[in-house]
């Protein structure tokens, strides 16, 4: 390319000189090199990270208005690369005239510049921000967590229900509307083993029978004060209206006048739920 080929005449006319630097200095012919690649000063700014005010600096030769002497000939040795120059020639001729004008650049201003290599964070310093921002961040997150969050963490209903003692789930309005469903309701005796049964009232006999696993009787609901007799109360599964309540007994024993309206069974269910169950009276 043609850009290339003159890059190259420049860099072999920088070679061959030996003497003092030439008429006009290392700067023009800097921009010379930029021009013939077709690069504008931004571009090259872009390329070379490098501010594009110290760009036109170093084309104008002005060396002392950069911050130091180092500065002056890395940034010309970044610049020739950039245009296809010999950095070290280039290098030698800035050296060269900063010598022979005994440029003495000055104090370097703090501050930041886009572009300058020698304000451009490190790369470990970079991540260190990183891991800094998100401590703090995390630590933002948690102080507002713990500010937003109540002091103490409120009991679940739930659990109260489950251990709501039977005295009070019986005085509830829901266990009442329950229990006065269920006392409206046929009340039901199901074997769950071989049992014998009396089911009688003051006026005598209602049933009598030995009641197979998975037999049922159904008390008359026109029974006045039913009562029963048997020696396995263990064995009898009890509904009323569709609502198991408590065996009679959970040991096998004989019992006798046992109530067995729906109001008694509920009953007996409250009482023993809440006291366990009383002594039965034996024949």
């Amino acid at each position: 390319m043609p850009g290339d080929a003159l890059g190259t005449e420049m860099t072999e006319d920088l070679a061959d000189e030996s003497g003092p630097p030439q008429e006009g200095g290392i700067g023009p012919q800097l921009r010379a090199a930029r021009e013939a690649r077709g690069l504008s000063l931004a571009q090259l700014a872009a390329e070379t990270r490098i501010a594009q005010r110290h760009l036109q600096t170093i084309e104008a030769g002005e060396f002392s208005a950069l911050a130091a002497r180092t500065y002056a000939i890395g940034f010309s040795r970044t610049y020739a690369r950039a245009v296809g120059l010999d950095d070290v020639h280039v290098a030698e001729r800035v050296r060269a005239e900063m010598d022979e004008l005994d440029v003495e650049p000055r104090p370097r201003v703090a501050g930041f510049e886009p572009g300058d290599p020698a304000r451009v964070p490190s790369r470990s310093l970079g991540w260190l921000s990183v891991v800094a921002v998100v401590l703090v961040l995390a630590g933002l997150f948690f102080a507002a967590r713990s500010f937003f969050s109540p002091a103490a963490e409120l009991p679940s209903l739930i659990e109260r229900e489950e251990v709501e003692p039977p005295e009070q789930a019986a005085a509830s309005p829901g266990s009442a509307g329950r229990q006065v469903a269920a006392s409206a309701g046929p009340v039901v005796f199901t074997a769950l083993d071989e049992v014998w049964v009396r089911f009688y009232t003051s006026e005598g006999s209602l049933a009598e029978m030995l009641m197979a696993p998975g037999d049922t009787y159904t008390v008359p609901a026109d029974a006045s004060q039913p009562m029963l007799r048997t020696g396995r109360p263990d064995a009898l599964r009890i509904t009323v209206g569709g609502q198991q309540v408590p065996k009679i007994a959970e040991v096998q024993q004989v019992m006798t006048d046992v109530p067995v309206t729906a109001e008694a069974l509920l009953a007996r269910g409250r009482r023993d739920a809440a006291n366990g169950p009383p002594p039965s009276p034996t024949a």
